[in-house]
């Protein structure tokens, strides 16, 4: 497992960052642990936020170099790279602004002197994707110290630069050494740092595979594990649904990132032949007009996947998809041009033995179904192993808000393709895991409960 930066719009090699020894992991390790045991925990809540407020700024007052970092590594187009990091910034405001009343004590009204503590566990590791290189960080790390547990981070491996700039944030604020620690490590290290009674809960955003590797050693530590394992989202266009306005937002809720994003609808399920018919060509032609390209240019709308693996794998399950029988309507090949492009993809008559109906196509592929009904297309949205987000496009929202409580998913967004914010819980259920990041769900996954009576 090597550390490096490859800019992924050229292909260009950048630089490698060397791992870390197993002695340099457990003295990490050691430093975080006695942070929390012998300083951090006891810390007034006031001073933790006050601390954290002071990294916000130094982000807020480095933006463009955060923004630029995120470009450079995993080709994000750098107006989203803005966007991500003013994502970022509010929530660092969100929870500096609200934390302290969300972890207050509780009294418990049954009870004339009984009332509920949060209280810190400890050392909390993070195993975090690149797809969002300061979200995915920020959603785990600033909510758990201001709880005043400590964090351990180990982000991926193709976006070093951009973990060092985080970690230095906290660094430049003077937070103390073994609050938030960033860790390049192997997958080896990692287990064994789940093994370590220490680590006293686990937080994975990744894949369902690596979703199975942890949280099974996480349980068999007896220790509380997060899991967000992606997938395969659907957007339903019912029939009171405006075709114009649906297309144009499932183009950006697919395009977004480069169709790189957990939350992204990955799968259009149309009520009614005739209506799926026209959405189908609305989507051609906004997809034919997508231009791809360099992501520091301004009217690039379609960047580059984050690395060359991601690349082939995607080449794959469009060469399986088509094996199995589906039709693929436009692109599926790697742009002729360097760096790792993909072409936006369509595919169509995707039976349920094909791979592609239930697998996550992490990448501008886009599967389309015409259903007869909206009993079939909830039957549809829901025939897959995942549960994290699905869309659901109707003028009339009444009718929208009771399909969505027939959706098996974390989350449901009507007549929208996205609506990040740090108010708004993020999670899912079946095999795209469970637990809850950001709102004051988020703060609350790694913190104890603790009930305190006083008998009269």
């Amino acid at each position: 497992m090597k550390f490096h930066t490859i800019n992924p719009a050229t292909g260009e090699f950048i630089k490698e960052f060397p791992n870390q020894t197993d002695t340099e992991v457990s003295e990490l390790l050691h430093t975080a642990h006695i942070r929390f045991q012998q300083d951090w925990k006891w810390r007034p809540i006031s001073e933790r936020i006050s601390m954290v407020k002071k990294a916000g700024e130094i982000l807020k007052s480095k933006r463009d170099y955060f923004a630029k970092l995120a470009t450079l590594e995993m080709g994000k187009i750098s107006r989203f790279s803005d966007l991500e990091v003013d994502l970022v910034i509010g929530i660092f405001d969100y929870y500096i602004a609200n934390a302290e009343k969300m972890l207050a004590p509780k009294k418990i009204e049954e009870e004339k002197d009984a009332f509920i503590l949060s209280e810190p566990l400890g050392v909390i590791l993070a195993i975090e994707p690149w797809n969002f290189p300061y979200y995915q960080l920020a959603r785990v790390a600033i909510p758990q110290i201001i709880a005043g547990n400590v964090v351990l981070i180990k982000h991926a491996e193709n976006v070093p630069q951009c973990a060092l700039a985080f970690a230095e944030l906290f660094a430049e604020a003077r937070i103390p050494d073994g609050v938030y620690t960033n860790l390049f490590c192997s997958i080896e290290q990692i287990g064994q740092l789940i093994d370590d009674f220490r680590v006293r809960g686990v937080a994975l955003t990744g894949s369902e595979r690596a979703g199975i590797s942890v949280g099974e050693r996480a349980g068999r530590n007896l220790k509380k594990v997060i899991l967000e394992l992606g997938g395969s989202d659907p957007a339903l266009v019912l029939k009171g649904a405006s075709l114009d306005y649906a297309a144009e937002q499932i183009v950006m809720g697919r395009t977004y990132n480069s169709g790189q994003g957990c939350v992204n609808i990955k799968r259009v399920i149309v009520v009614g032949q005739e209506r799926g018919q026209k959405m189908l060509e609305l989507l051609k032609e906004r997809f034919a007009k997508i231009k791809v390209g360099d992501p520091n240019e301004e009217s690039t709308a379609l960047g580059p996947l984050a690395s060359e693996r991601a690349l082939n794998g995607l080449l794959k399950q469009i060469e399986d998809a088509e094996l199995a029988g589906g039709s693929l309507v436009m692109g599926g090949k790697r742009v002729n041009r360097p760096g790792f492009y993909l072409e936006p993809t369509i595919f169509t008559d995707i039976a349920k033995d094909n791979p592609l109906y239930k697998q996550e196509a992490f990448g501008p592929v886009l599967s389309f179904y015409i259903v007869d009904t909206e009993e079939e297309a909830i039957n549809l949205a829901n025939d897959i192993d995942y549960g994290l987000g699905a869309y659901i496009f109707d003028e009339d929202t009444v009718h929208a808000k009771q399909v969505a409580t027939k959706i098996e998913s974390g989350m449901v967004y009507i007549n929208s393709c996205f609506a990040d914010a740090p108010y708004l819980p993020f999670g899912g259920i079946k095999n795209s895991g469970f637990g809850r990041e950001l709102s004051e769900l988020g703060i609350g996954e790694f913190v104890n409960r603790k009930m305190v009576r006083v008998a009269e």
